[in-house]
């Protein structure tokens, strides 16, 4: 069975509970599935996949997922890697922009690591969980669940079938690179 796992790094636990739905989508397609906190991520090593999902603060990745990619970006190189942000208080295009330019900056600084997908979602904002000046904001959700879920089945489908230049280079080669490959 094809195993991915689902790395995450959140201070509130919004960005868990969306890697908790990228998982369950996976789950559904048949993958065995790991969810786990960024932070305490040994090895990539027995996955067939990567999805790593951060939160966004102040216009940065989150230091944990920032630490991952640095970590692992070695086996994240030959690995299938996905990223996915939480981040803007709206869907706005130009929030989704902003928060778009505040992760490949991250991205950026581990240049060896290529994810094949990359997603910023809205955020969430809970001010009883925030501090001052922050706790006065309104509350907010700005996940839209269903693009979650589909992004997921996209990252599923690369996962085990491959990016879509790979499957024309299948078909167009008779099989005789994945065969290379085994």
């Amino acid at each position: 069975m094809t195993s991915v796992l689902v790395a995450h790094a959140s201070k509130h636990g919004s960005t868990h509970e969306t890697a908790d739905w990228v998982a369950a989508v996976l789950r559904d397609r048949g993958f065995d599935v790991d969810v786990l906190p960024a932070a305490i991520v040994e090895s990539v090593a027995a996955y067939d996949g990567v999805v790593l999902g951060g939160a966004l603060y102040a216009g940065r990745l989150h230091a944990d997922a920032r630490a991952f990619l640095r970590r692992h970006r070695g086996a994240l190189a030959h690995l299938p890697c996905a990223v996915f942000a939480l981040g803007p208080r709206s869907l706005e295009q130009d929030d989704l922009a902003g928060s778009r330019s505040q992760l490949d900056a991250a991205l950026a600084k581990t240049p060896d690591v290529e994810p094949f997908a990359i997603a910023i979602f809205g955020g969430v904002v809970r001010p009883a969980e925030l501090r001052f000046p922050f706790n006065h904001m309104p509350a907010s959700d700005a996940r839209d669940r269903e693009a979650i879920e589909r992004w997921a089945a996209m990252v599923a489908d690369v996962v085990r079938y491959g990016k879509p230049a790979d499957l024309f280079s299948r078909a167009t080669d008779g099989g005789r690179a994945e065969r290379a490959h085994r």
